[in-house]
């Protein structure tokens, strides 16, 4: 397919421009900002683009100055598909990109095609290029994209296969039905899962189900034989029950008429003891020893103590009262003791100054002896002085005391003589009231009074401990009626049996019973739990034997889904081994092609290539270091260039026999002059059989063209004033 006329309308820059191209080698040359790579985008979207197509790329092709009008992208284009069979025919293009309502208009041969997928299927058809991604990593070069050939990986082994093979092109689509169906196959998301999760998951749920139906039916046949054991230890535990229960009635009454029998004994020997203590009362009452109550004759005795202690008293006083001595006593000593140390302290004095004395005149010279002893002497001089000082003063004192005392003593004993005579008057008086000749007869009398008192006292307490302030005359009935009390328990007891005679009975049946009724009720918790397991089993034997078919029809499936997945993954293996045979010869073929093409491009500086089976990774052999490089760790030149004749040599492979053109955005901006014009050399000799569509800021190339379209750049200028940048303006 050669392109003769293009015509592009309301894209980027460009209102209306229509570009006439040549069958060979057609260069577009223009500055920056000339609009080349709209030209190139241009073709691209006329040759692949859907025109139903939307989205932020295409807006973005709308014209600069259009705003918010409805201009859309318009492409049209005459061109020429040679045929062996045929010849040259021509035909016309029109494509009009408005979304939805886009519109495409295709004829060839006088056939015209207007539907959007039959258009590009068509053109498909004719140029070999199957989508745009295909198309820019093969025939479409940008050269600061010329390394991207894995756009369309898949469309790319398919071209491959079908170029090498001469098979359909669909091993790619093929294989990805198959990766499709495995995927349905054996995708195991809980959201979506496959085709056999699904099965497992439905044969794990019948087979789950079986087992549960298994089990409740077994489990049901269990519920309702403890259902009957149940039953039985329940009778049985109600009979012992009734039993035990009848029996600790007994024992109880038995506890109860045994407490109230204990109970009448002691009321019996309470007022037993209290009808003597009543008799003894009544008797010490009628018989005191004294006549007068015991707090008068208590009061009456504690006078004549206190009278009796004082005339003892007096008597003493004044017994002592009569040796009054007034002889002079004895000179005290102190009037000696002063002499001395009179007598002391001059001798001391003297010696000391006799001695200080001589030495002065230098009569002799007597030592230290005498002034120490003379020191020493004056010294117990002044302490026999202070001692004399001090007797004489306690001698004053004592000579003061004893006038004050002789004083006193003749004054007081008229005095105790009266009090003394008051006192055995008083004394005198007392007995007579009393009827006693002394108080030693006052004080028995007053002991034997006490001591009735307080055992009357005594019993009066013990008798209200036992009977309380209940009347005397009441203690007899009282008793006599608790000796009846006692006699008839006693018998109602005997007539209960042996079980009132047992001790301990009542806690032994009460613990007996409490057991029995603990195992009673779990006899009846397991007769309810029992009956509860039995009507909830609702187990159906039918439903599991339908879970059982279903089960055996799910695992037939099973195994028929599993041998599908091993015929799909088997035929992918194929596919890929396929693949891979397809990949090998094609980087043989690309080798081949590459190094004659690198070999002329460099002057014969790089001869072989190696291109990766797997990811088309292409490695240089270089000279200097005699071992295979990879080309990204070469100049940027020599990478665009290896990937521009892996480019060209992809499009001489995958397109067989068809020949869309080759749009060159300026691969050649990275080589030198020399490399330049080798490589153009290498598009004139392509151009016989492609149509090479070169775009280039550079007249260089204009000389090797057969046509040449040169555009203008852009003319229009901002010629508003600068405004003053944010931070300059608070600067």
């Amino acid at each position: 397919m050669r392109i003769t006329r293009l015509a592009i309308r309301d894209v980027r820059r460009y209102r209306e421009l229509e570009i006439p191209f040549s069958a060979g080698l057609t260069i577009i040359q223009g500055p920056n900002e000339a609009g080349k790579t709209t030209i190139q985008r241009a073709i691209e979207l006329a040759l692949t683009r859907k025109v139903t197509s939307g989205g932020a790329d295409m807006d973005a092709l709308r014209p600069w100055d259009a705003g918010d009008g409805p201009a859309r992208p318009e492409i049209a284009m005459t061109f020429q598909v040679e045929d062996d069979e045929r010849g040259v025919r021509d035909g016309s293009l029109e494509k009009v990109f408005r979304g939805g309502k886009g519109t495409v208009r295709l004829e060839l041969d006088g056939e015209i095609i207007t539907d959007p997928t039959l258009a590009d299927q068509a053109l498909a058809e004719l140029t070999g290029i199957p989508s745009e991604a295909f198309f820019r990593s093969t025939a479409s070069i940008r050269h600061h994209e010329l390394d991207g050939l894995d756009r369309d990986e898949a469309t790319l082994r398919d071209r491959l296969q079908a170029s090498i093979s001469g098979a359909d092109r669909g091993t790619s689509r093929a294989r990805r039905l198959l990766e499709r169906a495995l995927y349905d196959l054996n995708t195991r998301g809980p959201k979506n899962p496959g085709r056999l999760k699904t099965a497992e998951d439905a044969v794990e749920r019948e087979a789950r189900a079986v087992e549960v139906g298994e089990s409740a039916l077994a489990q049901l046949e269990r519920d309702r034989d403890a259902l009957a054991s149940a039953r039985e230890r329940r009778t049985a535990s109600e009979a012992s029950l009734a039993e035990r229960r009848a029996m600790l009635e007994k024992a109880r009454q038995a506890e109860r008429l045994t407490n109230e029998r204990d109970a009448a004994r002691e009321r019996f020997e309470r007022y037993r003891q209290a009808v003597g203590v009543a008799a003894e009362l009544e008797g010490l009452r009628a018989s005191h020893p004294s006549e007068n109550p015991l707090p008068a004759l208590e009061q009456s005795v504690a006078r004549l103590r206190t009278l009796d202690g004082r005339i003892r008293e007096l008597q003493a006083a004044l017994a002592g009262e009569i040796n009054v001595s007034f002889d002079v006593p004895p000179p005290t000593t102190w009037r000696s003791l002063s002499r001395i140390a009179l007598a002391l302290v001059v001798l001391g004095v003297l010696a000391v100054g006799a001695s200080f004395g001589a030495n002065v005149a230098g009569i002799a010279d007597l030592g230290a002896a005498p002034p120490f002893l003379g020191g020493a002497a004056a010294v117990i001089g002044f302490i026999l002085a202070f001692v004399a000082w001090w007797l004489r003063r306690s001698d004053r004192v004592q000579a003061v005391l004893r006038d004050v005392e002789i004083d006193r003593r003749l004054r007081g004993r008229s005095e105790m003589e009266a009090e003394l005579k008051r006192a055995q008057a008083d004394a005198a008086q007392q007995l007579i009231g009393l009827g006693l000749p002394a108080l030693s007869d006052a004080e028995r009398l007053l002991a034997l009074e006490a001591e009735h008192v307080g055992r009357i006292e005594r019993l009066t307490a013990q008798l209200d401990g036992l009977v309380g302030k209940e009347p005397p005359d009441a203690l007899a009935p009282t008793r006599d009626a608790a000796a009846l009390e006692v006699e008839q328990k006693t018998h109602a007891v005997e007539a209960l049996g042996p079980i009132a005679k047992e001790p301990r009975a009542r806690e032994r049946l009460e613990a007996e019973v409490a057991d029995l009724e603990a195992r009673l009720e779990r006899a009846r918790d397991d007769e309810a739990n029992a009956r509860a397991r039995v009507e909830t089993n609702s187990v159906d034997s039918e439903l599991v034997a339908g879970h059982s078919e279903r089960l055996a029809a799910w695992r037939e499936q099973l195994a028929a889904l599993q041998r599908r997945a091993r015929v799909y993954e088997l035929t992918l293996r194929e596919i890929e081994t396929a693949e891979a045979a397809t990949m090998r010869t094609a980087t043989r073929f690309l080798e081949g092609r590459m190094s004659a093409d690198i070999e002329r491009i460099t002057g014969g500086r790089y001869r072989r290539v190696s291109v990766d089976d797997r990811n088309l990774d292409i490695r240089l052999h270089a000279p200097e270091k005699g071992d295979w490089v990879d080309v990204r760790l070469l100049s940027q030149g020599t990478l665009d260039l290896v990937y521009l004749a892996a480019r060209l040599g992809l499009v001489r492979l995958v397109t067989g026999d068809r020949r869309p053109p080759l749009v060159l955005d300026d691969p050649f901006v990275s080589l030198d002059d020399d490399r330049a014009r080798r490589a153009l050399e290498l598009l004139r000799e392509i151009a016989r059989d492609f149509q090479v569509i070169y775009l280039t800021t550079s007249d260089r190339y204009h000389a090797a063209a057969d046509a040449v379209v040169v555009l203008a750049g852009p003319t229009e200028f901002d010629d508003a004033a600068p405004e003053p940048a944010v931070g300059a303006a608070h600067g």
